[in-house]
Formats: C-alpha cells, structure tokens, sequence
C-alpha cells in the first residue's frame, strides 16, 4: 500500500508541469492615484483624468524586471470648468475625437538608488511617440507599497497641438500609488 502511494506521487509529479516561479504582483490603487494635465496654451489649464489604466508587472523579484503601461482616456479628462474642459479636449489641444489614448510604455528599468529605478519608455499622445522617463521607488523589504511618478514635459507645436506662441509647453504629471497584492517581496539589489 505505501509504495503504491509513492507511486502515484511520483508519477503525478512527473505526469504535471513544472509551475511557473512566483512573482511579486502588484496592483495600482486608483483611489490614491491620480494623472494630471497642465498647459500653457492660451492661457494656463490644468485637468484631471477620470479614466486610464495601468499596470506594474514584474518578471521576477529583481525590480528591475519591472514593466509599467498606463493607458489614459482623453474624453476623461475636466477641469471644473466646462468652457476649459471643451478647450483641453478640442482639437487645438488633446484632439479626443481623433486622438483617444495617451500612452506609457516603459521598455527599461533601471537602478538609480537603494530602492528607485527610472522607468525609461514611450510616451506617446495624437499619435506621436518620444522617449520618457518616470521614476519608480519600491519600499524597502518588508513594506508592501510602490510608486509611480514623474512628470512628462512637452512642446505643444512637437505633438500637433495648435499654439499661438511658439515657447508653450505642457506637462503630463503621473502619481500613482501600487500595492503589492501577492506574491514573494522584491529584492533589492545593493547600490554604491
């Protein structure tokens, strides 16, 4: 009778593929988030977006096999104004008829203190993409938190946006909040 229980283990081990090694998950907390607009065009505006999406995955526990994509809903954005709100999103500006997601994608981590990496990636809005780079800072060991931060200056004339002054700029400010949810802790490498 045992040895037939140590056979069927046995052959269940064998006959069962090997599971994948756990990573860290984490999930960002859109309640403690949040993902701003600010320009100079015609006159300084300033809006919030109500609807995007992002992810902070990782490949194993090192942070810097980090990947981070936030997708933003232009329609989402307001200003507590509504003569600014048609502004923003007409087509001198967001354009969200034509021009419906601002995006990030990050495609390299790397390590800038104990515990913060830059996040260096494509920022992409009205269909131009250039490089970008936010700053990610993990607790440390033990801490069950993340953030996601930075601000994304930009040109308004380099992504198509009508401006009447050629010096206007604008910025896209992300702060954003993730919690680890499950899986093992990240490890930290040392830094000099």
């Amino acid at each position: 009778m045992r040895l037939s229980v140590i056979y069927l283990v046995l052959v269940s081990a064998m006959l069962c593929p090997p599971s994948r090694a756990q990573v860290p998950v984490f999930q960002v907390t859109p309640i403690q988030s949040s993902i701003r607009i600010n320009t100079t065009s015609s006159r300084p505006l300033t809006g919030n977006f109500d609807k995007w999406n992002a992810t902070l995955t990782f490949a194993s526990r090192d942070p810097t096999s980090a990947a981070f994509q936030a997708e933003i809903q232009t329609a989402s954005v307001h200003c507590r104004d509504s003569k600014n709100d048609d502004e923003v999103k007409g087509k001198d500006l967001l354009n969200v008829a034509q021009d419906p997601v601002i995006s990030f994608k990050s495609n390299k981590v790397v390590q800038t203190g104990k515990t913060t990496y830059d996040l260096v990636g494509t920022f992409t809005m009205r269909g131009v993409s250039k490089p970008a780079t936010l700053k990610l800072a993990i607790a440390e060991q033990g801490s069950s938190s993340g953030y996601v931060q930075g601000i994304v200056p930009f040109d308004l004339a380099d992504y198509g946006m009508t401006s009447k002054k050629i010096d206007e700029r604008g910025e896209v400010d992300f702060n954003l909040k993730a919690e680890h949810v499950s899986g093992p802790e990240l490890i930290h490498k040392r830094f000099p």
